[in-house]
């Protein structure tokens, strides 16, 4: 009768530990759950800022991008003197060919 009753106290005091073990497991694991979702939106979100990212220029294309912009406002006021030349040219002949008449 003393080994039953010994056994009986051995296996309440597994069942508790057994008990225990899993609530502290349980607690653990469930805050892991949140930061694994939270990890994968997050990993989600990088990527898509990489993949824009890679669409857009360097520092250095941004550079070679001013410099072009900056000769083609040099070339546009140039043909721009040259158009006003050209208008006033077509004013005389136009006034010239009005006289004529």
């Amino acid at each position: 009768m003393s080994d039953v009753t010994l056994l009986r106290d051995w296996l309440g005091l597994i069942a508790l530990a057994i008990s225990v073990g899993t609530s502290v497991t349980v607690f653990f694991t469930s805050g892991a759950k949140k930061n694994t979702a939270t990890l994968i939106d997050h990993d989600r979100r990088i990527q898509r800022m990489e993949d824009e990212l890679r669409h857009m220029p360097s520092k250095d294309q941004v550079t070679e991008i001013k410099l072009a912009m900056a000769d083609l406002k040099g070339t546009v006021a140039v043909l721009g003197e040259s158009m006003a030349s050209v208008s006033r040219t077509v004013h005389r002949l136009e006034d010239f060919l009005k006289e004529r008449n």
